[in-house]
């Protein structure tokens, strides 16, 4: 029983030292600077509802406007949420919607009604920490529904001479 005690305080130890070095390694937690006319708020006709839903669940991962919580600055956690932000601006930052052209401003559209019909956004790893995100399929039919209607006005816009 004396050894198994004496391995359980060394153990403990050690995982509380690697613990608190792991604090040491801190990921940037970036929110660049937004230029808002080249939102994606700004750049397409977006009902108050369409910009409520986007906000409330795709902002945190898809813009250069994280919100980022408290448990962010505690690793590994903070390792794995920066990641995401990173991955998810790379795929879609609604905060660059200006700076691509029209084909993928329409590819990106299509993905988004995609992606949250097939239940693959939001992240379901991002759901338990923010409940309000889930979207309903009222929420998913109004954001494939905006989609649908951009996708047909780009197309419109690069029709008319």
């Amino acid at each position: 029983m004396r050894l198994f005690r004496r391995v359980f305080k060394i153990t403990a130890i050690v995982l509380v030292v690697a613990f608190l070095g792991m604090q040491a390694v801190r990921p940037a937690r970036t929110n660049p600077p937004v230029d808002e006319s080249q939102t994606i708020n700004a750049r397409t006709q977006m009902t108050p509802q369409v910009a409520s839903i986007l906000d409330r669940s795709c902002r945190d991962c898809h813009t250069n406007k994280t919100v980022w919580p408290w448990y962010t600055n505690v690793a590994p956690v903070s390792w794995w949420l920066s990641n995401h932000v990173n991955d998810g601006r790379r795929s879609l930052n609604m905060s660059e919607w200006g700076k691509l052209d029209a084909n993928h401003q329409d590819r990106k559209l299509r993905q988004i009604c995609d992606e949250i019909q097939d239940g693959v956004m939001p992240l379901s790893s991002y759901l338990p920490m923010h409940p309000m995100a889930k979207l309903s399929d009222q929420d998913k039919k109004t954001l494939c529904d905006w989609t649908d209607a951009e996708r047909q006005r780009l197309t419109q816009a690069e029709t008319r001479p």
